[in-house]
């Protein structure tokens, strides 16, 4: 028997409407026309805090004897300096919903989207390789030190969680740096490529990046390491006192089973919660790394842009780390759906 393709049709719209009207979507839906209302904000106090600053990008110009006050005010007017605070914000946002348009950096005299493009992936690599790198080794010592509570091996594991804490990025980054030099050549210090890197094959270019990648990566992974393994063991060992645990080992189930079946799901939530705020922390402290290393990422540009009072520069970098915070927070409750359905997407604040 065929179906009509009425039929089909018809059972293809009612698909279409499930999935439009599905929790999930909903949801999504909700949290980006609330992401634009928060970029909306965030964007106009940045802006007019940024205002408050005293003088502007031209100050410097001025004190240049070879650039003639004509040419300074042709620039004001091409900046739009000379409009008052309300109207440069509300014609930059304008461009940027009509254009797709960020501005003019004042000191590149280039698109400021152009100008973040090119120094994004750089940032994003160091970010994303200590994120994995975090995760990959905190949650599994977290669950060790949990497993063997008041052991030798829980004790080695504290020490070394207590210690990663007291070190901030800036002094890991500094104690690497010495190590780099007294082990020269093993581990390279300054761009993310080597001098040959155009004559390398594909795959060469991949470990040359990955081994100019490890000394940035790991600076910045020590500390949020031994912050989530302390978390991971904190909350499993609150799950693994729950009466519900205590009834599944009466029952016989075997130990394995109880701990990463029945335990690990429910002690995992938290920290997933955690990833999106992880994520936005991670890039700002990927900009203090990029500093040390001589890591050709988003770090430096900011900082010039705001010495300079490169303004439409300052602005998207920030509107850049503002959506990074709201996509890493709508991708960490999307994953603790996905970990737990028991959970309603509706109730997550």
């Amino acid at each position: 028997m065929t179906t009509s393709p009425r039929r089909t049709f018809k059972s293809g719209i009612d698909r279409l409407v499930d999935a439009i009207a599905s929790e999930t979507t909903v949801y999504v839906i909700k949290r980006l026309l609330q992401a634009l209302l928060t970029l909306f904000l965030a964007s106009a106090l940045s802006f007019f805090i940024i205002q408050l600053a005293p003088g502007d990008y031209l100050d410097t110009l001025r004190e240049n004897p070879k650039i003639s006050p004509e040419r300074i005010e042709q620039l004001r007017r091409q900046f739009l300096l000379d409009k008052s605070w309300i109207e440069q914000y509300f014609r930059w946002v304008w461009n940027i919903v009509t254009q797709g348009d960020f501005g003019t950096s004042f000191v590149y005299n280039r698109s400021v989207v152009s100008l973040l493009w090119e120094r994004v992936p750089a940032t994003l690599l160091i970010a994303l390789t200590s994120l994995v790198l975090t995760w990959a080794i905190a949650i599994p010592l977290g669950i060790v030190a949990a497993i063997y509570q008041q052991r030798w091996v829980d004790r080695i594991l504290q020490v070394i969680s207590y210690t990663g804490q007291g070190f901030p990025s800036f002094i890991t980054a500094l104690l690497l740096l010495i190590l780099a030099q007294n082990t020269s050549p093993l581990f390279p210090v300054g761009d993310m490529t080597s001098v040959d890197f155009a004559d390398l094959n594909w795959f060469g270019k991949f470990l040359d990046v990955g081994w100019h990648v490890i000394l940035p990566t790991i600076a910045l992974s020590v500390t949020s390491f031994a912050g989530l393994q302390r978390i991971m063991r904190g909350q499993l060992l609150d799950v693994l006192r729950q009466d519900y645990i205590q009834t599944a080992r009466a029952k016989g189930l075997p130990e394995n089973r109880v701990i990463y079946v029945h335990a690990l799901r429910n002690a995992i939530n938290p920290l997933i919660t955690l990833l999106g705020f992880e994520f936005a922390s991670l890039l700002s402290g990927a900009f203090i790394i990029e500093f040390f290393f001589n890591w050709p990422g988003l770090g430096r540009l900011i900082l010039q842009a705001v010495q300079a009072q490169d303004l439409y520069l300052i602005m998207a970098s920030l509107m850049m780390g503002a959506v990074m915070l709201i996509v890493g927070n709508l991708i960490a409750d999307l994953l603790l759906k996905a970990v737990d359905p028991r959970i309603k997407l509706a109730d997550i604040n």
